[in-house]
């Protein structure tokens, strides 16, 4: 029969939503340059908070409609075991690709650790610069990392803590996955509702520690390699969070199964990469970063 489908693929209609991504994109990182360059002098009416706020908002009902229409997907069965194959591939690729990303904040950590430059953040007429002091204070100026003066953070004190609640939040996930399997719905949303709490109090702790911390963004290479390193990952944590609360309302609504659940899989995959690379942050920032100088 004319039109009839004879393949294991689902082929996707024309949609609006990857145009609004696109378009949302380009506004964000628009709206972001304009304030990273100080915009506010340049537009004193504040247009790019305009710019970046209509960025954000583009962006968010992109990933509501976009993955809305996904979930009706899966449940019109249009997730065939090829489809659910191919996107398990995806997912891999996208985690794969995380990966890198955080090895570019853990090259600068050993770079700036092992091979430290005598290297500050000055004011001039045209902003802030990174300025080499060499040849200006000679080799007096060599900087330490961290620089003197800086009080490091006890790596076990609240780090230790957040590094114990993200080990459990990775146990009461599997948890959940098992009980998944087994149909054990019951269990399957303890499991979510633990692990969201436990992500919820790692978020809390890391911007309680933020706030009492002796130094701040920028100024060193330090500070910067510090909060760039765990504040992408706690960025890392809070869409984790938001991916396995979502999850959690679908497990409601019923729409997992033993057999396809492909949504909350892909959930549990990223919430341990997620724990691994903190593992990974605790053992090089926290505790080598600051061995052997004394903790704030």
């Amino acid at each position: 029969m004319a039109g009839a489908k004879n393949h294991d693929y689902h082929i996707l209609p024309p949609d609006i939503w990857p145009l609004v991504g696109a378009l949302s994109g380009l506004t964000f990182t628009t709206g972001m340059v304009m304030f990273m360059h100080r915009a506010e002098e340049a537009f004193p009416d504040g247009a790019w908070r305009v710019v970046l706020g209509l960025g954000i908002a583009g962006l968010i009902a992109t990933f509501f409609g976009w993955f809305s229409k996904i979930v009706n997907e899966a449940q019109s069965g249009d997730h065939t075991p090829v489809v659910q194959l191919h996107m398990r591939y995806g997912m891999i690729l996208f985690i794969a690709s995380e990966v890198m990303f955080f090895v570019g904040w853990f090259w600068s950590w050993f770079d700036f650790s092992l091979f430290p430059a005598p290297i500050e953040m000055v004011m001039t007429d045209n902003g802030p610069i990174w300025q080499n002091l060499i040849g200006q204070e000679g080799a007096a100026a060599l900087a330490h990392f961290p620089p003197d003066g800086i009080q490091v953070l006890d790596a076990f004190d609240l780090p230790l803590l957040n590094t114990l609640i993200l080990l459990c939040s990775g146990t009461t996930v599997t948890w959940a996955h098992h009980c998944l399997i087994n149909g054990d719905r019951d269990g399957l949303k303890k499991g979510l509702w633990l692990t969201i709490a436990l992500g919820v109090l790692f978020t809390s702790i890391q911007a309680y520690e933020y706030s009492h911390a002796s130094y701040g963004f920028g100024g060193n290479t330090y500070s910067s390699a510090f909060y760039m390193a765990t504040g992408f990952h706690g960025f890392h944590v809070l869409v984790g969070t938001i991916f396995l609360i979502v999850c959690l309302a679908r497990a409601y609504k019923g729409h997992f199964t033993p057999k396809q659940h492909f949504g909350f899989e892909a959930a549990a995959w990223y919430w341990h990469f997620v724990d691994v690379v903190w593992l990974f942050l605790f053992v090089v920032v926290y505790v080598w970063g600051g061995w052997g100088l004394e903790p704030h």
